[in-house]
């Protein structure tokens, strides 16, 4: 297994797509502060509290000019599902192929572990949440992206 990136690493390269088949890649969400949340599985209990929380969150993240991406090893179909269901309104990036969860080091076995990377507009990680508790963890992102003085 891939050590976990710290902050103070690049973004790895990765092209993806979200639930709604759209490309998504590593160069795609540069030039803005972004949060990468990486979750277990779709439509769970814990992942469906930790994308609620984001979902009724966003305006505060988009509304600074933050992108919020959620990632899992879950397929297309089960991303645009759960999205629909939930009302999710940032995109779900497909890794069934597991490789963006490897590259970033949080693989493990066959789904990611619940981790959450912000990343500053050229890219680079400046802070990395481990060992995640879905409830209140939108809050304590908003938090440190203040702190960091990535939004006002």
């Amino acid at each position: 297994m891939t050590e976990i990136l710290k902050a103070g690493q690049k973004i790895p390269e990765f092209n993806s797509v979200d639930q709604e088949g759209k490309a998504v890649s590593s160069s795609s969400i540069r030039g803005k502060p972004s949060v990468i949340y990486f979750y277990p599985r779709d439509d769970t209990p814990g992942c469906t509290v930790e994308a609620c929380e984001f979902r009724d969150s966003m305006g505060d993240f988009s509304g600074l000019g933050v992108g919020v991406y959620g990632v899992s090893v879950d397929s297309e179909a089960s991303h645009k599902k759960f999205h629909q269901k939930f009302g999710l309104n940032f995109p779900l990036i497909v890794d069934h192929e597991k490789k963006i969860s490897e590259s970033f080091g949080v693989l493990n076995g066959n789904s990611a572990k619940r981790t959450t990377f912000i990343a500053d507009p050229d890219g680079n990680i400046v802070h990395v949440f481990e060992k995640v508790s879905p409830k209140g963890h939108s809050s304590e992102v908003h938090a440190k992206l203040k702190e960091l003085k990535l939004i006002k």
